[in-house]
């Protein structure tokens, strides 16, 4: 799959649950960026990679480590909503801004491209810059804000939605 110097990206395999929790626990525990509020397992990750497929998992590894992942997951259970996708992607905290999420989501846009998928969604938690530059960045486009639909460490938090559609 994609590559940088250092940083490989490939198809996420159930050996790699415990290091893909280990990274979204730490958003779990400490930020507003998903509102799961207790830890997840690596058991329950690994079913949730089941879950989702064929839709794509995929990590990037440095060193032989897992230094992130992206997924894709259905959009909503319906049938007419069978081409479109909601997008998340994590960073191990100790490795952001070195580039590794946009060569994570460059590759998860491709393989969703590849398999016919017409509409991807991504969900951020605002605020959030990162998130709203990363998805900026790739043609995202925001499409929708709701306002306080969250609750989490004692606040209410906004939700924004960005979209990329794929041309046909």
């Amino acid at each position: 799959m994609a590559e940088a110097p250092g940083i490989s990206v490939r198809a996420a395999q159930a050996a790699d649950a415990e290091a893909i929790a280990a990274i979204y626990n730490h958003y779990v525990a400490g930020s507003i960026v998903t509102f799961e509020e207790q830890p997840v397992t690596a058991q329950q990750m690994a079913q949730r990679l089941d879950e989702t497929a064929p839709l794509p998992w995929l990590v990037a590894e440095t060193n032989g480590k897992v230094a992130g992942y992206a997924c894709a997951s259905r959009w909503k259970g319906r049938c007419a909503y069978r081409y479109s996708a909601e997008s998340s992607v994590y960073l191990d905290h100790a490795l952001t801004g070195r580039g590794i999420g946009s060569l994570l989501y460059a590759a998860l846009i491709d393989a969703l491209h590849a398999q016919g998928l017409h509409v991807i969604i991504g969900g951020i938690a605002l605020p959030n810059d990162a998130s709203v530059r990363l998805h900026e960045k790739f043609g995202f486009r925001k499409t929708a804000h709701f306002e306080q639909v969250g609750f989490k460490f004692g606040r209410w938090i906004d939700v924004a939605y960005f979209q990329l559609t794929f041309a046909g």
